[in-house]
């Protein structure tokens, strides 16, 4: 019976669910208005909602309930009710390694094929493991967090305390299990940053110098700037977004961490901002740009199904847009360390092809954070330095051996 409800709940979520809204502002709402459903009853609903969607296109004309029986088997390692229910001949294989549950499901359904979950496996970054990338989806990420230098030892003992399970990743970077409510562990104190782990491994990019001139042109929140800051505070750092509901967030999360002297903007990168920037010239150039954000779709596996294929040429575009307009402020010599949260080879290599090829940038390195082996978002960085201008050089007229000299 318990496993009939909590199906008959997941079809109501499924049906009022409005496909352009985020999964996870659309959940809280439902709860709100459905308070009858306890914090266990919550807690399932959103593990089926966002276990279905992790099917992506895979055996698109399965019925929804066979479709969501095959995303628990795939998707869970413990048993639970509800696999039991329904599918009590796959719940004695649910710790099964995913390729041996994914030849049980073939035998079921023949149609089932992973590269379809993903319909876009052939425009990967080529250096990434298709078949791993793929797989990683069923997974749901860990939360990660980057603890502020010298409070490692009190942020690990109060988790301890708390006997919240953590990972060390590094001396400052820990691994906790998704959904982690650390707000109750760390009530008003600020020993951290919740990072992604792809994400602060970009901060080896940067490497700034004392006193430089920095700009973090698409900042959002200003988890990059954050990151350039704990590297070398002297930097003087100018941020800009083109929403400014989230450059107050940004404010914010520079209070807390202590930053007080930075410059703020308001700028639309697409357009020419030499009213703004004309005489700004910077030693360094952070260009997290937009893009299609493919890189995190674990944690927002409702993109796999709404992303549309025309999208990353949109997103191509918008880069390519965006990239010259930000180029021409910084001094020669210098870098510019672009970055994406996109596992596609159109925003990621094929732009760096595009800046060395077109804008006279130099390209110094560039990896994928393959954040699919590790719980974490897979992500793109690359360090482009400005090529120095070619020095002028005074023609002298040809000399003729027959004209005497004076």
């Amino acid at each position: 019976m318990k496993a009939l409800n909590q199906f008959k709940t997941f079809e109501r979520l499924l049906q009022a669910y409005p496909a352009n809204v985020p999964l996870g502002k659309f959940l809280p709402g439902f709860f709100r208005q459905n308070k009858q459903m306890g914090s266990t009853d919550r807690k399932v609903a959103s593990r089926l909602i966002y276990n279905y969607f992790r099917l992506g296109r895979a055996v698109p004309d399965t019925p929804v309930d066979e479709r969501l029986f095959i995303a628990e088997f795939l998707c869970n390692n413990q048993i639970n009710s509800f696999i039991q229910h329904f599918k009590p001949e796959w719940a004695t294989c649910i710790d099964f390694a995913v390729d041996e549950k994914i030849a049980i499901i073939k035998k079921a359904f023949p149609r089932f094929n992973l590269e379809d979950v993903f319909a876009w496996a052939n425009e990967l970054s080529p250096d990434i493991d298709k078949e791993a990338f793929l797989k990683s989806l069923f997974v749901q990420p860990d939360l990660y967090i980057r603890i502020q230098k010298g409070n490692e030892q009190q942020v690990k003992a109060a988790l301890a305390a708390a006997e919240i399970p953590f990972r060390l990743e590094s001396e400052n970077c820990l691994a906790l299990p998704n959904g982690t409510k650390l707000d109750a562990v760390f009530p008003n104190q600020h020993f951290f940053e919740v990072q992604d782990k792809s994400s602060q491994q970009t901060a080896a990019y940067f490497q700034p110098k004392k006193w430089e001139a920095w700009w973090d042109a698409c900042a959002a929140s200003g988890g990059k700037s954050l990151l350039l800051h704990d590297l070398e505070p002297t930097v003087k750092l100018v941020v800009s977004d083109v929403r400014e509901s989230i450059l107050a967030n940004l404010d914010e999360r520079f209070e807390q961490a202590g930053i007080l002297k930075y410059q703020k903007k308001l700028l639309d990168l697409t357009t020419n901002c030499d009213a703004e920037m004309h005489h700004y010239e910077f030693d360094g150039i952070i260009l997290d740009a937009p893009c299609s954000g493919s890189g995190t779709w674990g944690r927002t596996p409702e993109m796999i199904s709404q992303f549309q294929d025309h999208s990353i040429a949109f997103f191509q575009r918008l880069q390519r847009a965006i990239i010259p307009n930000v180029i021409k402020y910084l001094k020669p010599g210098q870098p510019l360390i672009y970055i994406t949260c996109s596992a596609f080879e159109a925003e990621n290599e094929a732009n760096v092809n595009f800046m060395t090829d077109q804008l006279g940038m130099v390209l110094e390195s560039q990896q994928v954070l393959k954040g699919y082996e590790h719980k974490a978002d897979t992500m793109f960085v690359a360090r482009l330095i400005r090529k120095e201008p070619e020095p002028i050089k005074e023609e002298l007229p040809d000399w003729d051996p027959h004209i005497e000299l004076s």
